[in-house]
Protein backbone atom coordinates (compact mmCIF):
# COMPACT_ATOMS: atom_id res chain seq x y z
CA UNK A 1 0.00 0.00 0.00
CA UNK A 2 1.53 3.44 -0.94
CA UNK A 3 1.00 6.85 0.67
CA UNK A 4 2.25 9.95 -2.01
CA UNK A 5 3.28 12.98 -0.62
CA UNK A 6 3.05 15.98 -2.59
CA UNK A 7 5.85 18.36 -2.28
CA UNK A 8 9.40 16.11 -3.29
CA UNK A 9 12.41 17.59 -4.41
CA UNK A 10 12.69 17.20 -8.58
CA UNK A 11 15.10 14.50 -7.77
CA UNK A 12 12.72 12.22 -6.39
CA UNK A 13 9.57 13.06 -8.63
CA UNK A 14 6.58 10.63 -8.42
CA UNK A 15 8.29 8.36 -5.54
CA UNK A 16 5.28 7.08 -3.11
CA UNK A 17 6.35 5.50 0.42
CA UNK A 18 5.01 2.17 1.32
CA UNK A 19 2.65 1.33 4.56
CA UNK A 20 2.40 -2.62 5.40
CA UNK A 21 -0.91 -3.62 6.90
CA UNK A 22 -0.76 -6.45 9.22
CA UNK A 23 -3.34 -9.28 8.54
CA UNK A 24 -4.46 -12.12 11.46
CA UNK A 25 -4.10 -15.56 10.80
CA UNK A 26 -5.97 -17.98 12.84
CA UNK A 27 -5.18 -20.81 14.71
CA UNK A 28 -6.87 -23.44 17.11
CA UNK A 29 -5.47 -22.90 20.77
CA UNK A 30 -3.56 -25.93 22.14
CA UNK A 31 -6.89 -27.29 23.52
CA UNK A 32 -9.20 -27.31 20.24
CA UNK A 33 -6.27 -29.17 18.38
CA UNK A 34 -6.22 -31.96 21.33
CA UNK A 35 -9.59 -32.11 21.25
CA UNK A 36 -9.55 -32.98 17.60
CA UNK A 37 -6.52 -35.28 17.75
CA UNK A 38 -8.41 -37.17 20.48
CA UNK A 39 -10.90 -38.19 18.40
CA UNK A 40 -9.26 -39.42 15.39
CA UNK A 41 -6.06 -41.18 17.16
CA UNK A 42 -6.35 -44.79 17.55
CA UNK A 43 -4.33 -47.16 20.10
CA UNK A 44 -3.03 -50.78 18.24
CA UNK A 45 -2.22 -53.37 20.28
CA UNK A 46 -1.17 -56.79 19.37
CA UNK A 47 2.45 -58.01 18.48
CA UNK A 48 3.69 -54.86 18.42
CA UNK A 49 2.52 -51.60 20.58
CA UNK A 50 1.65 -48.60 18.61
CA UNK A 51 -0.56 -45.41 17.45
CA UNK A 52 -2.41 -44.94 14.42
CA UNK A 53 -4.79 -42.22 13.04
CA UNK A 54 -8.22 -42.59 11.04
CA UNK A 55 -7.46 -40.70 7.98
CA UNK A 56 -10.73 -41.99 5.96
CA UNK A 57 -14.12 -43.25 6.14
CA UNK A 58 -15.91 -45.50 2.92
CA UNK A 59 -19.52 -46.53 3.86
CA UNK A 60 -18.86 -48.42 7.34
CA UNK A 61 -15.06 -49.24 6.60
CA UNK A 62 -13.14 -46.90 8.05
CA UNK A 63 -8.99 -46.32 6.94
CA UNK A 64 -6.37 -46.22 9.49
CA UNK A 65 -2.62 -45.20 8.45
CA UNK A 66 0.24 -46.14 11.08
CA UNK A 67 3.68 -47.12 10.66
CA UNK A 68 4.98 -49.99 8.93
CA UNK A 69 7.08 -50.97 12.06
CA UNK A 70 4.82 -51.11 14.52
CA UNK A 71 1.89 -53.91 12.76
CA UNK A 72 4.84 -55.68 10.44
CA UNK A 73 5.21 -58.48 12.11
CA UNK A 74 2.26 -61.74 11.76
CA UNK A 75 -0.52 -61.99 14.45
CA UNK A 76 -3.44 -60.11 15.57
CA UNK A 77 -3.84 -56.59 16.18
CA UNK A 78 -6.51 -54.22 17.76
CA UNK A 79 -7.48 -51.02 16.83
CA UNK A 80 -8.84 -48.84 19.51
CA UNK A 81 -10.71 -45.87 19.15
CA UNK A 82 -11.95 -42.97 20.74
CA UNK A 83 -14.70 -44.29 22.44
CA UNK A 84 -12.84 -47.36 23.88
CA UNK A 85 -14.26 -49.83 21.74
CA UNK A 86 -11.89 -52.06 20.14
CA UNK A 87 -11.59 -54.03 16.28
CA UNK A 88 -9.58 -56.83 14.95
CA UNK A 89 -7.28 -56.86 12.20
CA UNK A 90 -5.21 -59.70 11.04
CA UNK A 91 -1.66 -58.96 9.95
CA UNK A 92 -2.68 -60.70 6.59
CA UNK A 93 -5.05 -57.81 6.01
CA UNK A 94 -2.50 -55.37 7.06
CA UNK A 95 -1.35 -53.15 3.12
CA UNK A 96 2.44 -52.03 3.22
CA UNK A 97 2.95 -48.32 1.73
CA UNK A 98 5.40 -49.27 -0.65
CA UNK A 99 8.76 -47.53 -0.43
CA UNK A 100 7.73 -45.70 2.97
CA UNK A 101 7.07 -46.80 6.36
CA UNK A 102 3.74 -46.55 6.39
CA UNK A 103 0.73 -48.85 6.11
CA UNK A 104 -3.09 -49.13 5.95
CA UNK A 105 -5.36 -51.10 8.51
CA UNK A 106 -8.91 -51.02 8.05
CA UNK A 107 -12.19 -51.71 10.53
CA UNK A 108 -15.39 -51.82 10.15
CA UNK A 109 -18.32 -49.70 12.37
CA UNK A 110 -21.79 -48.08 12.24
CA UNK A 111 -20.32 -45.59 14.45
CA UNK A 112 -20.05 -42.00 13.61
CA UNK A 113 -15.75 -41.43 14.56
CA UNK A 114 -14.62 -38.77 13.26
CA UNK A 115 -11.75 -38.40 10.10
CA UNK A 116 -8.39 -36.57 10.19
CA UNK A 117 -8.72 -33.96 7.96
CA UNK A 118 -5.64 -34.03 5.66
CA UNK A 119 -3.32 -30.81 5.66
CA UNK A 120 -0.45 -29.94 3.05
CA UNK A 121 3.16 -30.47 4.91
CA UNK A 122 4.64 -28.79 1.88
CA UNK A 123 3.65 -25.25 3.75
CA UNK A 124 5.66 -26.19 6.78
CA UNK A 125 8.83 -24.31 7.37
CA UNK A 126 11.30 -24.66 10.17
CA UNK A 127 9.89 -22.82 13.61
CA UNK A 128 6.48 -23.82 12.88
CA UNK A 129 4.32 -24.96 15.42
CA UNK A 130 2.88 -28.48 15.22
CA UNK A 131 1.39 -31.24 17.42
CA UNK A 132 2.31 -35.20 17.78
CA UNK A 133 -0.69 -37.24 19.21
CA UNK A 134 -0.76 -41.00 20.40
CA UNK A 135 -0.35 -43.91 23.38
CA UNK A 136 3.08 -44.28 25.16
CA UNK A 137 3.67 -47.74 26.24
CA UNK A 138 3.92 -48.20 30.31
CA UNK A 139 7.03 -47.36 31.86
CA UNK A 140 8.53 -47.95 35.43
CA UNK A 141 6.00 -45.15 36.92
CA UNK A 142 3.38 -45.37 34.89
CA UNK A 143 1.50 -48.93 34.98
CA UNK A 144 -0.50 -48.19 31.75
CA UNK A 145 -1.11 -47.07 28.46
CA UNK A 146 -1.28 -43.22 28.22
CA UNK A 147 -2.55 -40.93 25.51
CA UNK A 148 0.07 -38.26 25.18
CA UNK A 149 -0.64 -35.15 23.26
CA UNK A 150 2.68 -32.60 23.01
CA UNK A 151 3.80 -29.48 21.00
CA UNK A 152 7.03 -28.54 19.48
CA UNK A 153 8.69 -26.90 16.34
CA UNK A 154 9.61 -27.77 13.10
CA UNK A 155 13.62 -27.96 13.77
CA UNK A 156 13.83 -29.24 10.02
CA UNK A 157 12.81 -30.37 6.76
CA UNK A 158 14.74 -32.97 5.05
CA UNK A 159 15.45 -33.38 1.45
CA UNK A 160 16.78 -36.68 0.88
CA UNK A 161 14.60 -38.76 3.41
CA UNK A 162 14.68 -42.56 3.92
CA UNK A 163 11.54 -44.38 4.49
CA UNK A 164 9.60 -40.80 3.72
CA UNK A 165 10.70 -39.69 7.04
CA UNK A 166 11.45 -36.03 5.84
CA UNK A 167 9.83 -33.99 8.93
CA UNK A 168 11.96 -33.73 11.93
CA UNK A 169 10.86 -31.59 15.03
CA UNK A 170 11.75 -31.05 18.72
CA UNK A 171 8.89 -33.39 20.34
CA UNK A 172 10.27 -35.75 22.86
CA UNK A 173 7.79 -38.65 22.21
CA UNK A 174 7.42 -41.90 24.01
CA UNK A 175 7.39 -45.14 22.64
CA UNK A 176 4.14 -46.61 21.55
CA UNK A 177 3.65 -43.00 19.85
CA UNK A 178 4.89 -44.04 16.71
CA UNK A 179 2.22 -43.89 14.07
CA UNK A 180 0.10 -41.44 15.34
CA UNK A 181 -1.12 -38.06 13.99
CA UNK A 182 1.48 -34.62 13.92
CA UNK A 183 -0.99 -31.96 13.48
CA UNK A 184 -0.43 -28.67 12.28
CA UNK A 185 -1.73 -25.21 13.93
CA UNK A 186 -5.08 -25.47 12.78
CA UNK A 187 -5.56 -29.16 13.79
CA UNK A 188 -4.80 -30.28 10.16
CA UNK A 189 -2.68 -33.86 9.77
CA UNK A 190 0.24 -32.94 8.46
CA UNK A 191 2.27 -35.94 8.79
CA UNK A 192 2.53 -39.49 10.69
CA UNK A 193 5.38 -39.61 13.45
CA UNK A 194 7.54 -42.57 13.24
CA UNK A 195 11.28 -42.58 14.58
CA UNK A 196 12.84 -40.75 17.58
CA UNK A 197 16.89 -39.50 17.17
CA UNK A 198 18.72 -40.23 20.69
CA UNK A 199 21.52 -38.38 21.88
CA UNK A 200 24.27 -40.53 21.93
CA UNK A 201 26.17 -39.64 24.85
CA UNK A 202 23.05 -39.30 27.23
CA UNK A 203 20.47 -41.77 25.28
CA UNK A 204 17.61 -39.28 25.65
CA UNK A 205 15.80 -38.23 22.75
CA UNK A 206 16.61 -34.89 21.33
CA UNK A 207 14.71 -34.81 17.83
CA UNK A 208 11.62 -36.97 15.98
CA UNK A 209 11.23 -37.55 12.49
CA UNK A 210 7.66 -38.01 11.28
CA UNK A 211 6.70 -38.73 6.87
CA UNK A 212 4.74 -36.17 5.67
CA UNK A 213 1.12 -36.46 4.71
CA UNK A 214 2.01 -35.37 0.65
CA UNK A 215 4.26 -38.29 0.57
CA UNK A 216 1.83 -40.64 1.74
CA UNK A 217 -0.80 -39.08 -0.55
CA UNK A 218 1.38 -39.65 -3.34
CA UNK A 219 1.66 -43.12 -3.65
CA UNK A 220 -2.57 -43.40 -3.54
CA UNK A 221 -5.12 -42.05 -5.90
CA UNK A 222 -8.10 -43.20 -3.58
CA UNK A 223 -7.24 -40.46 -1.12
CA UNK A 224 -8.15 -36.95 -2.21
CA UNK A 225 -5.02 -34.46 -2.06
CA UNK A 226 -4.86 -31.50 0.41
CA UNK A 227 -5.50 -27.90 -0.90
CA UNK A 228 -4.02 -25.04 0.84
CA UNK A 229 -6.88 -23.00 2.25
CA UNK A 230 -9.00 -21.71 0.06
CA UNK A 231 -12.41 -20.15 -0.07
CA UNK A 232 -14.05 -23.47 -1.87
CA UNK A 233 -15.36 -26.14 0.82
CA UNK A 234 -14.68 -24.48 4.04
CA UNK A 235 -18.10 -23.71 5.25
CA UNK A 236 -18.48 -27.01 7.35
CA UNK A 237 -15.44 -25.41 9.32
CA UNK A 238 -17.17 -22.52 10.70
CA UNK A 239 -15.93 -19.20 10.81
CA UNK A 240 -12.10 -20.23 11.19
CA UNK A 241 -12.28 -21.28 8.10
CA UNK A 242 -13.70 -18.27 6.18
CA UNK A 243 -11.49 -16.28 7.89
CA UNK A 244 -8.72 -18.75 6.65
CA UNK A 245 -10.40 -18.34 3.20
CA UNK A 246 -10.15 -14.43 3.20
CA UNK A 247 -6.60 -14.47 3.68
CA UNK A 248 -6.18 -16.20 0.67
CA UNK A 249 -8.44 -14.50 -1.47
CA UNK A 250 -6.78 -11.00 -0.47
CA UNK A 251 -3.54 -12.65 -1.38
CA UNK A 252 -4.60 -13.11 -4.60
CA UNK A 253 -6.19 -9.76 -4.96
CA UNK A 254 -9.78 -10.65 -4.72
CA UNK A 255 -10.42 -7.80 -2.36
CA UNK A 256 -14.75 -8.52 -2.76
CA UNK A 257 -14.71 -12.09 -2.56
CA UNK A 258 -12.56 -11.70 1.05
CA UNK A 259 -15.03 -9.25 2.45
CA UNK A 260 -17.45 -12.14 1.62
CA UNK A 261 -16.16 -14.69 3.53
CA UNK A 262 -15.40 -12.60 6.38
CA UNK A 263 -19.04 -11.05 7.01
CA UNK A 264 -19.82 -15.00 6.72
CA UNK A 265 -17.16 -15.63 9.49
CA UNK A 266 -18.79 -12.24 11.35
CA UNK A 267 -22.07 -13.60 10.69
CA UNK A 268 -21.46 -17.03 12.31
CA UNK A 269 -19.50 -15.42 15.06
CA UNK A 270 -20.36 -11.75 15.51
CA UNK A 271 -17.17 -11.69 18.40
CA UNK A 272 -14.16 -12.81 16.36
CA UNK A 273 -12.00 -9.56 16.48
CA UNK A 274 -9.57 -11.03 13.74
CA UNK A 275 -12.31 -10.95 11.10
CA UNK A 276 -13.10 -7.50 11.59
CA UNK A 277 -9.70 -6.64 11.31
CA UNK A 278 -8.74 -8.54 8.15
CA UNK A 279 -12.30 -7.19 6.33
CA UNK A 280 -10.95 -3.87 7.38
CA UNK A 281 -7.58 -4.95 5.53
CA UNK A 282 -9.44 -5.40 2.10
CA UNK A 283 -11.26 -2.48 2.67
CA UNK A 284 -8.17 -0.58 3.41
CA UNK A 285 -7.08 -2.50 -0.45
CA UNK A 286 -9.99 -0.76 -1.83
CA UNK A 287 -9.13 2.29 -0.40
CA UNK A 288 -12.27 2.56 1.71
CA UNK A 289 -10.67 4.48 4.58
CA UNK A 290 -13.44 5.09 6.33
CA UNK A 291 -15.52 1.83 6.03
CA UNK A 292 -11.81 0.19 7.28
CA UNK A 293 -11.57 2.20 10.33
CA UNK A 294 -14.83 1.26 11.50
CA UNK A 295 -13.86 -2.32 11.06
CA UNK A 296 -11.42 -1.65 13.38
CA UNK A 297 -12.54 -0.16 15.91
CA UNK A 298 -15.10 -2.97 16.22
CA UNK A 299 -11.99 -5.29 16.54
CA UNK A 300 -10.29 -3.52 18.79
CA UNK A 301 -13.86 -2.78 20.89
CA UNK A 302 -13.63 -6.80 21.09
CA UNK A 303 -9.88 -7.28 21.58
CA UNK A 304 -7.73 -4.29 22.86
CA UNK A 305 -4.77 -6.43 22.78
CA UNK A 306 -4.66 -6.77 19.03
CA UNK A 307 -2.03 -5.05 18.15
CA UNK A 308 -2.43 -5.89 14.58
CA UNK A 309 -5.87 -3.28 14.34
CA UNK A 310 -3.88 -0.30 16.28
CA UNK A 311 -1.29 -0.59 13.34
CA UNK A 312 -3.59 -1.03 10.81
CA UNK A 313 -6.38 1.69 12.20
CA UNK A 314 -3.10 4.28 12.10
CA UNK A 315 -1.95 3.44 8.55
CA UNK A 316 -5.82 4.20 7.25
CA UNK A 317 -5.36 7.56 9.43
CA UNK A 318 -2.33 8.36 7.76
CA UNK A 319 -4.05 7.74 4.49
CA UNK A 320 -6.65 10.64 5.56
CA UNK A 321 -3.62 12.84 6.68
CA UNK A 322 -4.33 12.07 10.30
CA UNK A 323 -0.82 12.05 11.63
CA UNK A 324 -1.04 12.32 14.49
CA UNK A 325 -3.76 9.88 15.52
CA UNK A 326 -2.08 7.53 13.36
CA UNK A 327 1.17 7.89 15.38
CA UNK A 328 -0.86 7.53 18.39
CA UNK A 329 -2.04 4.07 16.97
CA UNK A 330 1.33 3.02 16.20
CA UNK A 331 2.16 3.94 19.57
CA UNK A 332 -0.39 1.20 21.11
CA UNK A 333 0.47 -1.10 18.44
CA UNK A 334 4.03 -0.77 19.81
CA UNK A 335 3.57 -0.95 23.14
CA UNK A 336 1.61 -4.01 22.62
CA UNK A 337 3.65 -5.64 20.44
CA UNK A 338 7.19 -4.43 20.86
CA UNK A 339 8.47 -6.77 18.04
CA UNK A 340 5.72 -5.30 15.38
CA UNK A 341 8.53 -4.37 12.35
CA UNK A 342 5.31 -3.24 10.46
CA UNK A 343 4.28 -0.87 13.10
CA UNK A 344 7.48 0.82 13.12
CA UNK A 345 7.54 1.85 9.33
CA UNK A 346 4.63 2.86 9.38
CA UNK A 347 5.02 4.98 12.10
CA UNK A 348 8.08 6.43 9.85
CA UNK A 349 5.16 7.09 7.32
CA UNK A 350 3.41 9.21 9.44
CA UNK A 351 6.81 11.57 10.82
CA UNK A 352 7.81 11.70 7.43
CA UNK A 353 4.19 13.27 6.53
CA UNK A 354 4.56 15.72 9.78
CA UNK A 355 8.51 16.43 8.53
CA UNK A 356 9.94 14.61 11.08
CA UNK A 357 13.02 12.93 9.36
CA UNK A 358 15.13 12.21 12.07
CA UNK A 359 12.17 10.25 14.11
CA UNK A 360 11.15 8.40 10.71
CA UNK A 361 14.37 7.40 9.88
CA UNK A 362 14.66 5.73 13.36
CA UNK A 363 11.49 4.10 12.67
CA UNK A 364 12.59 2.95 9.65
CA UNK A 365 16.10 1.66 11.20
CA UNK A 366 14.12 -0.72 14.41
CA UNK A 367 11.84 -2.09 11.49
CA UNK A 368 14.75 -2.97 9.85
CA UNK A 369 16.51 -4.49 12.82
CA UNK A 370 13.32 -6.62 13.59
CA UNK A 371 12.53 -7.75 10.14
CA UNK A 372 15.68 -7.38 7.60
CA UNK A 373 13.43 -8.90 4.54
CA UNK A 374 11.04 -5.86 5.28
CA UNK A 375 11.61 -4.22 1.82
CA UNK A 376 9.37 -1.32 2.03
CA UNK A 377 11.42 -0.37 5.28
CA UNK A 378 14.18 0.18 2.94
CA UNK A 379 12.64 1.98 0.23
CA UNK A 380 10.73 4.14 2.62
CA UNK A 381 14.44 5.44 4.75
CA UNK A 382 15.69 5.46 0.74
CA UNK A 383 12.82 7.77 0.04
CA UNK A 384 14.06 10.15 3.48
CA UNK A 385 17.31 9.97 2.41
CA UNK A 386 16.61 11.43 -0.94
CA UNK A 387 14.75 14.10 0.84
CA UNK A 388 17.74 15.54 3.21
CA UNK A 389 19.51 15.81 0.00
CA UNK A 390 21.61 18.99 0.35
CA UNK A 391 18.88 20.29 2.80
CA UNK A 392 19.33 21.62 6.75
CA UNK A 393 16.75 19.83 9.32
CA UNK A 394 15.42 22.19 11.87
CA UNK A 395 15.69 20.50 15.26
CA UNK A 396 13.25 20.96 18.46
CA UNK A 397 14.80 23.72 20.01
CA UNK A 398 14.74 25.99 17.65
CA UNK A 399 18.68 25.82 16.14
CA UNK A 400 20.22 23.93 12.28
CA UNK A 401 21.25 21.08 12.27
CA UNK A 402 23.50 20.62 9.33
CA UNK A 403 23.21 17.00 7.72
CA UNK A 404 25.88 15.14 5.65
CA UNK A 405 27.18 15.95 2.40
CA UNK A 406 24.59 15.54 -0.35
CA UNK A 407 27.05 13.08 -1.48
CA UNK A 408 27.04 10.66 1.30
CA UNK A 409 22.92 11.00 1.77
CA UNK A 410 22.59 9.88 -2.10
CA UNK A 411 25.31 6.92 -1.40
CA UNK A 412 22.91 6.09 1.68
CA UNK A 413 19.77 6.39 -0.32
CA UNK A 414 20.99 4.26 -3.57
CA UNK A 415 22.20 1.83 -0.79
CA UNK A 416 18.55 1.44 0.29
CA UNK A 417 16.59 1.55 -2.77
CA UNK A 418 18.64 -1.38 -4.03
CA UNK A 419 18.44 -3.25 -1.32
CA UNK A 420 14.34 -2.34 -1.76
CA UNK A 421 14.42 -3.52 -5.51
CA UNK A 422 16.60 -7.31 -4.42
CA UNK A 423 13.99 -7.97 -1.76
CA UNK A 424 10.90 -6.67 -3.84
CA UNK A 425 12.03 -9.17 -6.77
CA UNK A 426 12.53 -12.07 -4.26
CA UNK A 427 8.97 -11.30 -2.81
CA UNK A 428 7.68 -11.35 -6.57
CA UNK A 429 6.97 -7.59 -6.25
CA UNK A 430 7.44 -6.20 -9.66
CA UNK A 431 5.69 -3.36 -9.48
CA UNK A 432 7.59 -1.84 -6.43
CA UNK A 433 10.64 -3.25 -7.58
CA UNK A 434 10.47 -1.29 -10.92
CA UNK A 435 9.94 1.98 -8.55
CA UNK A 436 12.99 1.11 -6.59
CA UNK A 437 14.87 0.94 -10.02
CA UNK A 438 13.06 4.22 -10.94
CA UNK A 439 14.39 5.97 -8.01
CA UNK A 440 17.94 4.83 -8.44
CA UNK A 441 18.15 5.89 -11.70
CA UNK A 442 16.67 9.48 -10.70
CA UNK A 443 19.42 9.46 -8.16
CA UNK A 444 22.60 8.53 -10.02
CA UNK A 445 21.38 11.14 -12.71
Amino acid sequence: MFFSFAQVPAVVMGVALVGVFSPVAFALSAPQVNAIAKEITVRLSGKNNGSGVIINRKGNTYDVLTNWHVVKEAGIYHIEVSDGKKYTVKSSQIKRVPGLDLALLQFDSFKNYRVAELGNNDALTEGVQVYVAGWAEPGPLISEATYQFLNGQISSLLRNPKDGYSLVYTINAAPGMSGGPVLNENGYLVGINGRAIPDLRTGTVTFVLGIGINTFLATNNTFQKPQIISATAVEERGAVDFLRGGLDKVAKGDFNGAIALYDRAISLNPNLAEAYNNRGLARSKQQDFTGAIADYDRAISLNPNLAEAYNNRGLARSKQQDFTGAIADYDRAISLNPNLAEAYNNRGLARSGQKDFNGAIADYDRAISLNPNLAEAYANRGFVHSQQIAQTLTVPNGAYLTVRSSLDIKSLAIADFQKAANLFLQQGNKFNYQRSLDMINQLQH
